[in-house]
């Protein structure tokens, strides 16, 4: 699952549910996603979203050490989000008086390579477009739950590795606003979040 370094996170919410009801909620997702996941990889883009949320990171070799769990091995990345996961959803569940499940399936992810070299750069546009294509906000800038206003230089956040991400990926970060506005294409996007054999 993690042989090729470029790799994204793609989780969903239950159906009728939400991650993320006010703005401590997307602090404490990132709290524990420091503590769970932060250690065993690079950060190169992210969006939190109030019912979904969007990674594109770069494993490292660490990130594949497996280590084991009662019965089940499982490596440091994998078992990194089902701790994410299990803890935000006791938050949660704890906080808003609910049972069951938060999420709708275990983390799934999708490797950047094996196609178009331009994969990872659609990858980044389209995640930090994610709030104006859902239509939350009217700017990328707007929305502060993302790695946008911290490349755009609104916002000096630590989680993202900026120079790692400037050199694998290719964007421009003295036009980064610019490029960022350019359209993604669909079918691409499609293909990137779809296609099979990655999971």
């Amino acid at each position: 699952m993690y042989h090729s370094k470029f790799t994204i996170f793609i989780i969903k919410a239950t159906i009728k549910s939400f991650y993320f009801y006010e703005g401590i909620d997307y602090l404490e997702f990132i709290r524990l996603f420091r503590k769970f996941i932060f250690p065993y990889c690079k950060v190169l883009a992210y969006c939190l979203m109030p019912n979904h949320f969007h990674f594109l990171i770069y494993t490292l070799e660490k990130s594949a050490e497996y280590k084991r769990i009662g019965n089940i091995q499982s490596c440091e990345l994998s078992n990194g989000f089902r701790l994410l996961q299990s803890s935000y959803a006791q938050y949660i569940n704890k906080k808003q008086n609910r049972i069951g499940s938060l999420f709708r399936q275990k983390a799934k992810a999708k490797t950047m390579t094996g196609g178009d070299e331009h994969y990872a750069f659609v990858a980044f546009l389209y995640i930090h477009q994610n709030p104006v294509k859902s239509k939350l906000v009217e700017k990328p800038e707007e929305w502060p739950y993302s790695s946008f206003v911290d490349f755009a230089g609104l916002r000096n956040g630590t989680l993202c590795d900026k120079l790692l991400a400037e050199k694998l990926i290719g964007y421009d970060k003295h036009n980064f606003i610019v490029e960022s506005c350019k359209i993604v294409n669909d079918d691409l996007v499609e293909r990137i979040f779809n296609k099979k054999g990655d999971y």
